[in-house]
């Protein structure tokens, strides 16, 4: 089974910037989409961004385009994710995860979730 810890959350002021890793175990990583996933209180986990398995094509929701940069090292089975001009709409628990692009939209691939980390975007 693929574990995923997700680590680098913290409590920053608008227009800060705080950089997100994955260490993701599994001798498959480097074959895999990968994904960030992001679940506000109250709200459902909504997609964040996604890489293909070489890291040459990223993938954005409009709401991060142009702050969030995804990018990922199979070297050492890890996915980042740097975000500038954070906001506080970015507050959420970040996760993330396998993807498939489907239906014209990004959904989550694994079952698995790990236990996220927590970003919190003062005002």
């Amino acid at each position: 089974q693929v574990q995923l810890v997700e680590s680098g959350g913290g409590l920053v002021q608008a227009g800060g910037s705080l950089r997100l890793s994955c260490a993701a175990s599994g001798r498959s990583f480097s074959r895999n989409i990968m994904g960030w996933f992001r679940q506000a209180p109250g709200k459902e986990r909504e997609f964040v961004a996604a890489i293909t398995s070489t890291g040459g094509t990223t993938y954005y929701a409009d709401s991060v385009k142009g702050r969030f940069t995804i990018s990922r090292d199979n070297a050492k089975n890890a996915v980042y994710v740097q975000m500038n001009s954070l906001k506080p709409e970015d507050t959420a628990v970040y996760y993330c995860n396998t993807v498939v692009y489907v239906g014209n939209k990004w959904s989550p691939l694994g079952d698995y979730w790990g236990q996220g980390t927590q970003v919190t975007v003062s005002s």
